[in-house]
């Protein structure tokens, strides 16, 4: 009977393999400076009207090569959103500078303020992340009308993010 019990229970699942420790070297600030800015500007840049003495230039991505280079940095941006969610990544390195306008809290405020409110900031990070894959749907549908609304959702997705973690206290509208 014990055998005929035993070959009907369910078998344990395998143990979970332990987490691969990431090994952070970014601060949270480098990540925005050296890889999420200059690649989103690079979006962003991509459709643009620019007036000069000689008239007015409409740019925006023509060929299969445009389109390919505008990808790549629409990419970085969504892996960086998965950056951003390496635990224990460090702001700021220490005594920098959070402020690009005096309304920024410091790094260490900051700090506190991701640790005591982790799930609004991961969610905050997968909102980048599904921003910029909007972004990698338009580029590969070559539409320039859903890359300007992508490139929207973006900026919305980060000023989220900056106003409730990098200057929650400041007054001007949002």
């Amino acid at each position: 009977m014990a055998l005929l019990l035993a070959a009907c229970s369910q078998p344990s699942p395998p143990p979970e393999p332990p987490a691969t420790p990431f090994k952070p070297t970014a601060t949270l600030q480098d990540i925005m400076l050296s890889i999420i800015d200059p690649n989103i500007d690079y979006v962003w840049n991509a459709v643009s009207s620019v007036s000069t003495a000689t008239g007015t230039e409409e740019r925006r991505p023509e060929t299969d090569e445009d389109w390919k280079l505008l990808r790549q940095h629409a990419l970085a941006v969504a892996e960086a959103g998965n950056l951003l969610l390496i635990e224990n990544r460090p702001v700021a390195n220490q005594n920098a500078n959070t402020s690009s306008g005096g309304a920024e809290l410091n790094s260490q405020e900051i700090q506190k303020l991701i640790a005591a409110n982790r799930t609004e900031y991961v969610q905050r990070a997968y909102a980048l992340h599904d921003a910029a894959e909007l972004l990698l749907v338009a580029i590969d549908k070559k539409s320039v009308d859903e890359l300007e609304k992508a490139g929207g959702d973006v900026e919305h997705a980060c000023e989220q993010c900056h106003s409730q973690f990098w200057y929650p206290n400041d007054n001007r509208p949002k």
